[in-house]
Parts: C-alpha cells; sequence; structure tokens
C-alpha cells in the first residue's frame, strides 16, 4: 500500500542488544518490564514496537524463542501494538536467527541486507569504543526470507548504506521478496550511511514505488532525522535501543518519553501519528486475528 502522507507510523525499539542499565538505568530487561516500556510507547503514540529479547537477569542478550514469546504474551495482555522481532545478531547460526520468528510468529521481523563495517569511534579517546564486522551474506538473506515466508512474517528490510537498499533485485527475482516492501534506513553508524537529511532521501530515492520506508537515526543525531522523515513522508523509529536522550544532557526516562516527543513532532509538522490499525494498513498487514 503507498504511504500515507498524513499518518505516520510511529516504531518503539524499547531495548536493543548493547544498551545496558549502566548506560541508562531505564533500560528494559524482563518480559514484564519489556511489555511495560511496549505499553508506555503505545500511550504515548507508537503502533509498532521492535524488539529484542534479553535474559531476564544479567541483561544480555537472548535468543531463546521461549523468552520472544513470554514478551509477546505481556505486551498483549496490556496493548495491541504491532510486533516486530530483531534477527540481527553476531556469533548465531541463522537457524537460531530464526527460531524466535518462526516459533512466535510476530507480525513483522527485521532483515539486515548486507555486511558491513559495524563500529564506535570515541574522538575523547581516540580509540574504537568496539569494532566489529556485520556479516550478513546473500545466503543467510535467503534463508531467513524463505523462513519468514514459511510463517507468514512480513520482512522489514534493514538498510545501513545504499548498496543495502539495492540489493532487492535478485530476491524479488527469484520470487521471495514481494511488494509491497517496507524498508528501514538506518543513519549514523559508522561504517554505514551518514545521519544526514541528504543521505536520507538519497536512500528514499531507491526504493520501488509503492513501497513503506521509515529512519532509524543513533543518538541525538535521531531528532534531526525525525524532522527530516516526517518532511520527506516517511515514518520514524525511536527508542532506548537507538538513543537514549530527549535533548543535550537530559536523558528520557522511559521509551514513553521519546515516543511522546516524536508523537509531537509529527502534529507540528501538520502529519498525525497513526492508529494500530492504521499502521496494519499502511504497512500491508492483516488485520490480527
Amino acid at each position: 500500500m503507498p504511504m500515507r502522507d498524513d499518518k505516520v507510523v510511529i516504531t518503539c525499539a524499547l531495548t536493543g542488544v548493547l544498551a545496558n542499565r549502566k548506560q541508562c538505568p531505564w533500560v528494559p530487561y524482563t518480559p514484564q518490564e519489556i511489555a511495560q516500556e511496549a505499553y508506555r510507547a503505545y500511550q504515548a503514540g507508537a503502533s509498532v514496537v521492535h524488539i529484542h529479547a534479553r535474559a531476564p537477569e544479567s541483561g544480555g542478550p537472548s535468543y531463546e524463542p521461549s523468552v520472544y514469546g513470554q514478551i509477546a504474551e505481556e505486551i498483549h495482555k496490556l496493548c495491541p501494538l504491532i510486533l516486530n522481532f530483531s534477527t540481527g545478531a553476531i556469533g548465531i547460526t541463522t537457524a537460531e536467527k530464526l527460531a524466535p520468528v518462526q516459533k512466535v510468529r510476530p507480525e513483522i521481523a527485521a532483515l539486515n541486507m548486507g555486511s558491513m563495517n559495524y563500529s564506535k569511534y570515541s574522538e575523547k579517546r581516540k580509540e574504537f569504543v568496539f569494532d566489529l564486522v556485520f556479516a550478513n551474506p546473500f545466503s543467510e538473506i535467503i534463508e531467513l526470507l524463505r523462513g519468514m515466508n514459511e510463517v507468514g512474517v512480513k520482512p522489514e528490510l534493514e538498510c545501513f548504506d545504499t548498496g543495502h537498499t539495492n540489493s532487492i533485485g535478485p530476491l524479488m527475482d527469484m520470487g521471495i521478496l514481494s511488494q509491497p516492501i517496507q524498508f528501514s534506513f538506518i543513519c549514523g553508524v559508522l561504517g554505514g550511511i551518514p545521519a544526514s537529511t541528504d543521505a536520507l532521501s538519497f536512500q528514499a530515492k531507491q526504493i520501488p514505488a509503492g513501497s513503506t520506508w521509515e529512519v532509524i537515526g543513533i543518538s541525538l543525531a535521531q531528532w534531526r532525522l525525525v524532522g527530516a522523515a516526517l518532511s520527506l513522508g516517511g515514518n520514524i523509529r525511536v527508542g532506548l535501543e537507538d538513543n537514549f536522550y530527549l535533548s543535550e544532557g537530559k536523558m528520557a526516562q522511559s521509551n514513553g518519553e521519546l515516543v511522546e516527543k516524536a508523537a509531537r513532532m509529527t502534529r507540528d509538522i501538520g502529519r498525525e501519528p497513526a492508529t494500530v490499525e492504521e499502521a496494519r494498513q499502511i504497512l500491508g498487514l492483516a488485520p490480527r486475528g
């Protein structure tokens, strides 16, 4: 379904895999905490939540389908949000990435569309905070896509650079990726496309007609990119996975606060946050059974 310029799908990325309570005390770990944060985001205007499971005791990443299932169950006790599960990870098998998607069957699963250097550099320390290679070869992309298709889960194509965005041709030709396609443009990760309006605009121009897209901005640059995406007719993502701060030096105390600001920006520009039902229509999802 084509983008509706008047309505904005706001996604909230609740936890991520790297964010921790030493960095931000309000990062949720347990299924119940994640569900409460999802509910706060829903009340503030989010219609989709992007989920990484965490080990309830340590807060480290969890890839167990049972934990994802508990998170989904706890969220659905509180609100009707659309669920988007991550499949991005380093050091686990493709089958392990796919297992929560196939067993819990969220409406959407994020799919990383290419390999890249994935790093963070500290200008203050003059060294890399982390320096990784994020491998996502076509062979794995194909396996993940086929697994999602088997259970009726819509892929969200996470594109860190223009080459990722323009990698859809073979997948469409093979018949394993079909329109309408949903894209996420991640801007500001070292190794990927920069956090600029020009870069985001260029990405948005690469996609097939009738596709939907959202911006994912990292750290405080998120807010400039949210403004740019709103002006360009796109959807937006915020949340503690991507950015802790409402403004310079002012840390958000919940995901709901970040969504509240995003919703306010949406209305200030003359658009409206989409309801869950409207988001389903915009994203081409079936009504929840």
